[in-house]
């Protein structure tokens, strides 16, 4: 699968530890505001909170929302003792 990456850097938001309607939220506000894609990215645990983010919007929110790609990938995370840890990460790219 190719790697898709948006124009502008504005349009990610990374979701992390708080509540899914935030970044449901932040989602939306993208879109209005006259983003043509908006990229969803997590790493981790926090995978499966940005697929939630995802269904949210396409089926409470905005039912016209296109998958455009999905990708994945393992990143390197120091950890405090000096090692490094392998991360799996998801970057979900949609346009309205």
């Amino acid at each position: 699968m190719p790697e898709t990456k948006p124009q502008d850097a504005d349009n990610v938001v990374l979701v992390g530890k708080k509540p899914t309607i935030g970044y449901v939220l932040a989602v939306l506000t993208q879109l209005s505001q006259g983003a043509k894609e908006v990229v969803i990215r997590a790493r981790g645990k926090q995978i499966a909170r940005a697929v939630t983010v995802l269904e949210l919007l396409k089926r409470k929110y905005r039912p016209d929302l296109k998958v455009k790609a999905i990708n994945t990938s393992t990143e390197d995370v120091p950890k405090e003792d000096g090692k490094v840890a392998k991360v799996s990460a998801i970057e979900i790219i949609i346009e309205a």
